[in-house]
């Protein structure tokens, strides 16, 4: 998720946790602890961009991390703040569960997460949620403001925390819903259109959870399309994009496109871009992809230009919108 929305989540956790004990010093000690595994931005000061996003959502989202800097927060606060009358244990299910909810969220989104990290480079995505939701987030920020204006001994404060927790993991819950009738709605538009595949994905397009991106993979590419659960027909137009393994030839052996073959999760294409030979991890989806299926991808290397490539999701993802795309957007998630 978003940083915005961890350092909501992780007051209105703080509070609810050490509140009554330490006042409003809580929801500070749980937006930082909650925010710690993102502390992997700072790699990007050294590395190059390939080896960035790999890094990202890496060792400081895996469960080893989890563990043992949970353990080092739980004796610091215990430490410095022995006079609130808190145990150990209750510092240690504090750190555990601010460090863990993070990575546990974020894993929800389609960049994937490494929870087994340095054992595995496998990366956890469920595809449910989209990196930055406002209808998750929006319950979290209210009660996170709440908690803010209200005294510290106000009797008011418990319902705003419940208020912000229940409603998100209602969103959450109705989220899981709307993945499961996608999956299925999916499977079922590649059945009548007789593609065969070997493998799929279905993931959110950008700020909602009503408009999916869906990737059915083959021996030689990908089919791409866009689907509503708000629209009443079920049938996608679906796109084909050719994996051209060929056009990488040598360059595999190169350090940052296998950093790149390993974060995509095998989901690539290679295409020529006139001088330029550029790699796409097709998980991110396509610039506007529901007004143009053949659009280029938001996630795009250029590889014979690596210097070229800061920012390489931002520049991608809302490229291009203006007020007419979004209309158009918006007409997209009703099914129209």
């Amino acid at each position: 998720m978003d940083s915005i929305t961890h350092i909501a989540l992780g007051a209105v956790i703080g509070d609810a946790m050490f509140g009554r004990r330490l006042g409003k010093k809580a929801m500070v000690l749980g937006a930082v602890a909650q925010s710690l595994p993102d502390v992997d931005f700072l790699a990007s000061f050294w590395l190059d961009t390939a080896h960035d996003v790999t890094a990202h959502r890496g060792i400081t989202h895996s469960l080893l991390f989890v563990a043992a800097v949970g353990l080092l927060l739980a004796f610091v606060g215990r430490r410095l703040w022995r006079g609130a009358g808190m145990s150990l244990s209750r510092w240690l299910l504090f750190a555990f569960l601010e460090l863990f909810i993070h990575i546990f969220l974020d894993a929800f989104n389609a960049y994937g997460t490494g929870w087994f990290e340095p054992f595995s480079h496998y990366r956890v995505s469920f595809n449910v949620l989209f990196v930055a939701d406002p209808f998750f987030s929006i319950w979290l920020g209210i009660s996170f403001l709440a908690l803010l204006i209200l005294r510290s001994g106000s009797r008011r404060r418990g319902f705003w925390i419940r208020f912000g927790l229940i409603l998100s993991c209602c969103y959450l819950y109705y989220c899981l819903l709307d993945k499961y009738r996608i999956d299925k709605w999916a499977k079922e538009a590649l059945q009548r259109q007789q593609i065969h595949y070997t493998r799929y994905f279905t993931t959110p397009t950008p700020l909602n959870n009503w408009l999916w991106y869906i990737v059915a993979e083959d021996s030689a590419g990908y089919h791409t399309g866009y689907l509503s659960l708000l629209g009443r027909s079920r049938q996608v137009s679906f796109n084909y994009f050719p994996r051209n393994d060929s056009l990488l030839g040598v360059l595999r052996a190169r350090e940052d496109v296998r950093a790149l073959m390993r974060f995509c999760q095998g989901y690539y294409t290679a295409e020529q871009w006139g001088d330029t030979l550029v790699f796409n991890d097709l998980r991110f989806g396509q610039i506007r992809g529901w007004e143009n299926g053949q659009a280029r991808f938001v996630f795009h290397y250029y590889l014979q230009r690596p210097g070229d490539n800061a920012v390489i999701l931002q520049r991608g993802r809302f490229a291009g919108w203006n007020k007419e795309t979004f209309r158009t957007f918006i007409r997209k998630i009703k099914g129209d």
